[in-house]
């Protein structure tokens, strides 16, 4: 059953008459079209049984044509109210709309008003937990996408790892990762992290043109897309010798990593695998310094359902993909982070990025 017939069988359960999909990421989801539309409308409306149509700007109409996408394309011009060629497209099924299941997650209460206007009998749904529960289980051929984007983040940090030398800005080392990343063909999945020495205890630390020195920590934070699919890695690595209290450090948050992969298995839930790696933390004597959740979905978007949270009592299933990535910052010692993908096996847990935990030492 095609994701498209997944979500036609739901709607027929639910007595919804169409769904109504807007978020990039979940647009490609269904149809295998990528873009980033701006400000400009992208959507794609699921009927019961009728033909499904995606709208989207007139300018990349042959480019969904070409993603695979088969059905019906409503393309609109910069000049045209795109709420009226949906509209159109709906009337022309002869189907009114009396339960539309919409991403409330997403839509602008400017889009709703606009939805409002041109069904306005429509009572609208949430559709965003059905779109979790179908995007959480990743099957084969997605996970092996995943795969590929894990080992092009591992050749990432290992390009970073030799572009660190005294003087080097984090821009440039940041700069020749980015570089040999375009030279494959492929783009980074957020903005890349490049953090040294005190500026490793920030967890959402900006790169800047501070030179390495000598007996510094840096963290590298970064991500690949391979075919549509995140990647996200993070390795934290020596310049020179580390003390005995950033060693003490590095090692908690491997052992906290290492802890909470472990257990990873279908039926364990998510907030275990939270408190294994905060325990493991705490126990050590660095809790207060253990200041964001464990980890989060990964798949089309880098950040995605389940977020790994200590409040989070989800259930692990086979084929779920997440992030776990524990660390420490305090600002005296330095920042660790060490962040892995993982997915769910039937027997256990795969770890999709392999790029050594051992601490590094250049």
């Amino acid at each position: 059953m095609s994701k498209i017939q997944q979500l036609q069988a739901y709607l027929k359960e639910n007595q919804y008459d169409a769904a109504f999909i807007t978020t990039p990421d979940n647009v490609f989801y269904f149809t295998n079209f990528k873009s980033n539309p701006h400000e400009r409308l992208l959507g794609v409306m699921v009927f019961q049984e009728a033909e499904p149509f995606l709208i989207c700007p007139k300018m990349e109409v042959p480019d969904a044509a070409n993603s695979g996408w088969s059905q019906e394309i409503v393309g609109h011009l910069d000049t045209d109210n795109p709420w009226n060629l949906v509209a159109q497209a709906t009337q022309s099924r002869g189907i009114t709309l009396s339960n539309l299941a919409i991403e409330k997650s997403h839509l602008t209460v400017e889009r709703l008003e606009s939805l409002q206007e041109i069904y306005p009998q429509a009572n609208f749904v949430r559709l965003d937990d059905k779109l979790n529960e179908m995007r959480v289980i990743k099957d084969e051929v997605e996970i092996e996408k995943l795969r590929k984007a894990a080992q092009l983040a591992d050749y990432a940090i290992e390009v970073g790892c030799k572009e660190i030398a005294e003087g080097k800005t984090e821009i440039e080392i940041l700069a020749a990762i980015e570089t040999a990343v375009q030279a494959k063909g492929c783009k980074m999945s957020f903005e890349t992290m490049v953090l040294s020495g005190p500026k490793t205890a920030s967890p959402h630390g900006t790169p800047g043109d501070r030179q390495i020195q000598k007996g510094d920590m840096i963290l590298f934070d970064l991500g690949v897309i391979y075919e549509g699919y995140c990647s996200d890695i993070t390795r934290t690595v020596a310049y020179g010798e580390p003390t005995e209290a950033q060693k003490e450090i590095y090692n908690t948050v491997r052992k906290a990593n290492e802890n909470a992969i472990a257990a990873v298995k279908p039926g364990i839930r998510a907030m275990e695998l939270d408190k294994i790696a905060r325990e493991t933390i705490t126990d050590a004597g660095y809790g207060e310094y253990f200041t964001h959740r464990l980890g989060h979905g990964l798949g089309i978007s880098v950040h995605e359902f389940p977020s790994v949270t200590g409040t989070n009592e989800l259930e692990l299933k086979t084929g779920m993909v997440f992030t776990i990535e524990p660390g420490v910052y305090k600002s005296d010692i330095t920042g660790v982070r060490i962040e892995d993908d993982v997915v769910v096996t039937e027997n256990g847990v795969e770890v999709l990025t392999k790029f050594t935990k051992d601490l590094i030492i250049l």
